[in-house]
């Protein structure tokens, strides 16, 4: 009997889990992550090896993601980035190489948003709508980014609120 073969899968970062009140987790370079800055060792790693011509402009747009609330955390899902606070609530989209690509979404369960829609101000126009409870913003360099860092944190904490 002949097995099927079966497609190789992609490299995935392994994010680490943690008990909380257990240690905190450490950088590779030794020093300790700490619990104000919510970074995610897995993620540090995931950028430190991320092959992508807009990597500075991903690594400014984390930081203003993060810089949103003091209650966003990161960690990789997906294979990429992403955030969270109760739910995900964006990712990063790094198939293109030519543009940075943030999808907001609700988490991964379907919700009632997914039929009724999503009411979010938008006066910059940055919203692409992929569904009813998921859109994508687009950037096309950092001057794009820096341009756009207003309207984007306007969203996202908008977009938190519903998470």
């Amino acid at each position: 009997m002949k097995r099927a073969t079966e497609k190789p899968s992609k490299p995935r970062a392994k994010t680490q889990k943690r008990a909380s009140g257990g240690p905190e987790p450490h950088e590779a370079s030794g020093e300790p992550v700490t619990t104000s800055s919510r970074t995610h060792p897995a993620v540090i790693a995931f950028l430190r090896e991320l092959d992508h011509p807009l990597k500075q402009e991903i690594e400014a747009l984390r930081q203003i993601i993060l810089g949103v609330s003091p209650d966003i955390r990161e960690e990789i899902k997906w294979n990429a980035p992403s955030f969270r606070t109760a739910e995900h609530f964006a990712t990063f989209n790094l198939r293109t190489r030519d543009r940075v690509r943030l999808i907001l979404h609700l988490g991964a369960k379907v919700k009632d948003t997914a039929t009724k829609g999503i009411d979010i101000a938008d006066p910059a126009g940055l919203l692409e709508w992929l569904a009813k409870d998921r859109c994508l913003v687009t950037f096309s360099d950092g001057k794009d980014i820096q341009a756009k860092r207003p309207a984007l944190e306007a969203i996202l904490r908008a977009w938190i609120r519903l998470t």
